[in-house]
């Protein structure tokens, strides 16, 4: 990993006392194999995994989804898709019956969203990835579920086009009429990973205010939208 990132990472996790850092190449197998053995090493059962991962080239993400190369195609896939079956595969064994694993996705996956392009490909592929597994590992107790965030400006949020419009038209256009918080979303990946969840598989939950709901911008706003 990079310096930079890993002590992002550790800036994070380490107040709370977590026992290990370790990088990962989700492109690579012996890496994954490494990660969930020094898991087992260390904890033996888990009770559940969070993957949050994506990426696309910036140079296909920005692009029309016509001109993405496939090279381009075939990495974002790998990472953002195939990174979750890897994941899931290795963590099978070390998890408890009511386990659970969770993943982050977008709004992009089901509906366009213009400037998404290739990573709202992904997410769609992502989001079935979801559903299949959940069938796959429910006999087990172990059930899978996706998060559908609003926009939260990250470091990730940078290389997705008109990202701050896209931020204020969730806040103007949302039901709730505000943009979502880390906090909100750390609070439902919460419910899902507890017992709170523990009838809840295969969903794709949307925390985002509201907007996944919206087929027009909301009454009171549309004398003033221009066109």
């Amino acid at each position: 990993a990079r310096p930079k990132n890993e002590n992002k990472v550790r800036k994070l996790v380490d107040p709370h006392g977590a026992k290990f850092v370790v990088p990962c190449d989700v492109t690579k197998d012996e890496d994954l194999d490494a990660v969930f053995k020094t898991v087992a090493d260390e904890f033996g059962k888990i009770d559940f995994v969070v993957h949050s991962v994506a990426y696309a080239p910036p140079e296909d993400l920005t692009g029309p989804v016509h001109d993405v190369s496939r090279a381009g195609f075939t990495l974002s896939m790998d990472i953002s898709v195939y990174s979750l079956i890897a994941m899931t595969g290795r963590a099978r064994p070390l998890l408890n019956p009511g386990g659970s694993v969770l993943c982050l996705t977008y709004f992009g996956g089901e509906r366009v969203i213009p400037g998404y392009n290739l990573m709202g490909i992904c997410k769609a592929a992502l989001e079935s990835t979801v559903t299949y597994l959940a069938s796959e590992l429910g006999k087990g107790g172990v059930r899978v579920n996706a998060i559908s965030a609003g926009p939260i400006r990250t470091i990730s949020s940078s290389g997705v086009g008109e990202f701050q419009s896209m931020m204020k038209l969730y806040e103007s256009f949302s039901p709730l009429r505000q943009n979502v918080s880390p906090e909100d979303v750390g609070n439902t990946a919460l419910y899902l990973v507890s017992n709170l969840g523990s009838a809840v598989t295969g969903e794709n939950i949307h925390v985002d205010s509201g907007y996944h709901i919206m087929g027009a911008p909301p009454l009171d706003l549309q004398d003033k939208i221009q066109f």
